[in-house]
């Protein structure tokens, strides 16, 4: 029996052996993992301040880059960094620079989109005028095109549907921003909207008086007299109005139309 003793022995103390070699070999490894995390660590944060560097360059160049009016390497700049950083600090600002680079640049849908999503994520954000703003020029901008002013074209005629949403912004910085640094211009601009919009309600009331629709055509020029009182086509509005109430036989209401229309317009009644 002695000669297996020794051979369990031996058999023992070479597993035993076998297992210490490997738990030595164990603990370089153990150390190379625990100094390569820490040189990680610390290539990380140079590589955050790095990146911070980084980021305050680019900012810097995209805001040149649009200041020199070349909105296209701006534009790209800016979607770059909001892309990799959408929450940092400076998101909010670069999302109102690229509105500002968008509307400046003609990609009016784009800037109507920044716009939109801006208020849509930062309902009190003190900068919501100015994205109501951008967003009511952007559409003001777009009516009447290019092509309208250089050949003089009679805009009256086509439907105002951009002009009719910058009206709806515009009016709801003046009425929810009264003392924005923007309402002043934006009144302006209602003014300007405001004749458009006329013009545009007396052209189809008007065509439905031609066309024998005389409920239809004072009811239309009644509409726009309404909304958009103080307009030069006020004038206009009362005519059609006369005109389609005498065709209908509704003398009171033809008289008081008439009467509104020489008081306030008596040159042109």
């Amino acid at each position: 029996m002695a000669a297996p003793q020794k051979d369990d022995s031996m058999q023992l103390y070479s597993q035993l052996n076998s297992v210490f070699l490997r738990r030595a070999r164990l603990i370089p490894i153990v150390i190379f993992v625990i100094l390569s995390g820490s040189l990680a660590a610390c290539a990380g944060k140079d590589e955050v301040q790095t990146e911070i560097q980084n980021i305050t360059e680019a900012y810097e160049l995209a805001e040149l880059s649009i200041s020199r009016q070349n909105y296209r390497k701006g534009i790209q700049l800016f979607e770059a960094i909001l892309a990799r950083y959408p929450f940092s600090d400076l998101s909010r600002q670069i999302e109102l620079k690229l509105l500002h680079a968008y509307y400046k640049s003609g990609q009016i849908e784009q800037a109507i989109e920044t716009a939109d999503t801006f208020m849509r994520e930062n309902p009190t954000h003190p900068r919501v005028d100015y994205a109501l703003y951008i967003k009511g020029l952007a559409y003001y901008e777009s009516d009447p095109g290019i092509l309208e002013r250089w050949f003089k074209r009679d805009v009256t005629k086509r439907p105002p549907i951009d002009i009719d949403l910058a009206y709806a912004s515009l009016r709801r910085l003046v009425e929810r921003y009264p003392t924005s640094e923007y309402a002043a211009d934006a009144e302006q601009r209602i003014l300007a909207i405001k004749e458009r919009l006329s013009a545009y309600e007396n052209h189809v009331a008007d065509y439905y008086l031609r066309r024998g629709a005389f409920v239809a055509a004072a009811n239309r020029a009644k509409t726009a007299l309404e909304q958009y009182n103080g307009a030069s086509g006020n004038a206009e509005s009362l005519r059609i109005m006369v005109a389609a109430y005498n065709e209908l036989g509704m003398t009171d209401l033809r008289d008081d139309a008439q009467r509104v229309l020489d008081l306030n317009f008596p040159n042109e009644g």
